[in-house]
């Protein structure tokens, strides 16, 4: 047994020659930010700049990386703010923090954040104008945007945060109650104030990944609706004029087409999230509905609490970069699972066959912008992956063609409108099997939801008005055996 209590470890007096001297590399592409190695002058092992700058593969240089090694009362401080945080199970203050300075430090191809000037507002502005005339053709939805808003980086950060919270607090919840719950009991109550501990340093370290995944996705996003969910606030259609330069960058079409097409897609997701009002529920249910179905690889957690050295927080952050879920293998989880990518692929297999139909007959590099999306959309980015790690799920239509292609039989079948009116009720939405054969469910007879809520009402109606006698149907009812 260890001469240290519950195994954790004293930091060891030579940082460079012991265990944290090993995980560096050599030449400088460990985890330090700056190559060098953990010395008297970094005693938490977080790394400070050197020639390479903040970031690199060390998870806490975007929190110090802008320190000067010999101000380490700041650091001191910061450490303690981590420590002290008693919140929900992610420390959001610390998320957006680090969301901002991952932003600020720019995208892996040199692009630097920067404020939206006139022109570009002005542009987008414009596109957003076109894109909702172009739509009315295509849909039977009316326009869902109240606004046109052209953002920085940093504002997309600052908007879409309250929906990741939404996203990452369940699954997040889960690791925290499983940190205090791998200690055995008699040693719980002995052990509170380093639970504690240990639960404010997994917030603080959800928080850092969180941000940093949060800030390099807002350098690949070129809107508010890219992972097919509603991350900004309701009624704003957004581009970021940035990412949008850079992401027709190299594929040979004029700037405008490449502004319009994209203004054609958050158009239509507006207008889908508006007048669907169950949606945006229903999607967010579906991942809360996964996540409940996840489980903490509790062995590795152990591993990793009886370990812990609270001088190097760091091993903490390295757990939660290798992940620590496994989803159950049950028929519920599979079955939660088939409801999120359905549902995903039905938003954007709509939201693709819409916007193609408003453009085809417009834009002459309609097709090569629908097939880059898509490609785009089935391999997701670096920090979707990020994601994907963390809150152990894939935010992807994996059947995007086969829902693209089922809407558009729909309108072939039934019209704009009838290929809409799907979207009345959540029961009369196709299933994964329906993806499988589109034709079945398109020339399946439609059930009718509005005379259902109909009936229902004037039920409730006869009801209220009956009392506690007979209601208005039951007295119709006998009235007419009488006169029989």
């Amino acid at each position: 047994m260890s001469d240290t209590p519950f195994g954790f470890g004293l930091p060891p007096e030579e940082p460079e020659n012991g265990d944290e001297g090993k995980k560096k590399d050599p030449t400088g592409g460990g985890q330090g930010s700056g190559g060098g190695q953990s010395g008297p002058g970094d005693p938490f092992g977080f790394g400070f700049p050197g020639a390479g700058g903040p970031g690199g593969d060390n998870p806490f240089a975007a929190m110090f990386g802008s320190l000067n090694p010999n101000d380490l009362g700041a650091a001191f401080q910061q450490l303690g703010q981590m420590l002290s945080y008693e919140g929900g199970p992610v420390n959001w203050d610390m998320a957006k923090q680090i969301a901002r300075q991952t932003v600020a430090q720019g995208t892996q191809d040199g692009t630097k954040d920067a404020s939206v000037g006139p022109a570009e507002r002005s542009a987008v502005e414009e596109a957003m104008r076109l894109a909702d005339l172009w739509l009315d053709g295509a849909t039977s939805l009316p326009s869902g945007a109240t606004s046109a808003v052209a953002w920085s980086r940093a504002e997309w950060v600052e908007a879409t945060l309250p929906a990741w919270q939404q996203l990452v607090d369940p699954v997040a919840e889960r690791v925290g109650t499983a940190m205090g719950d791998v200690l055995p009991d008699e040693m719980q109550a002995m052990a509170g104030p380093l639970i504690g501990m240990m639960r404010s340093m997994g917030g603080a370290m959800f928080g850092q990944q969180i941000g940093q995944a949060i800030g390099v996705l807002a350098g690949e996003v070129v809107g508010s609706t890219d992972i097919g969910l509603p991350l900004g606030p309701a009624g704003k259609a957004a581009l970021i004029p940035l990412n949008v330069d850079a992401f027709g960058k190299d594929l040979g079409v004029p700037k405008d087409e490449v502004r319009l097409y994209l203004a054609l897609r958050e158009a239509a997701h507006q207008r889908l999230f508006a007048h669907v009002p169950w949606l945006r529920s229903h999607l967010f249910g579906a991942v809360d509905g996964y996540a409940r179905g996840i489980k903490v690889d509790t062995t590795k957690l152990e591993d990793v609490v009886g370990q812990f050295d609270p001088t190097h927080p760091e091993q903490l952050q390295e757990a939660l970069q290798q992940g620590m879920f496994q989803p159950e293998d049950t028929a519920e989880q599979k079955a939660a699972l088939a409801r999120l990518e359905t549902a995903l692929a039905l938003v954007e297999g709509w939201v693709d066959a819409v916007v193609h139909d408003a453009a085809k007959n417009r834009l002459t590099s309609a097709d090569a912008l629908r097939e880059t999306l898509r490609r785009r959309r089935a391999s997701g980015g670096p920090a979707e992956q990020t994601f994907a790690t963390l809150i152990g799920l894939q935010l992807r239509p994996r059947r995007l063609r086969d829902a693209s292609r089922l809407w558009a039989s729909l309108t072939d079948a039934r019209g704009l409108d009838g290929r809409d009116a799907v979207w009345e009720h959540p029961d009369m939405l196709p299933t994964a099997s329906d993806l499988d054969d589109p034709d079945g469910f398109v020339h399946r007879e439609q059930l009718d939801f509005s005379e259902w809520d109909k009936m229902l009402g004037e039920a409730a109606q006869g009801r209220g008005e009956g009392g506690t006698g007979h209601g208005g149907g039951n007295s119709d009812g006998d009235k007419d055996d009488t006169d029989k």
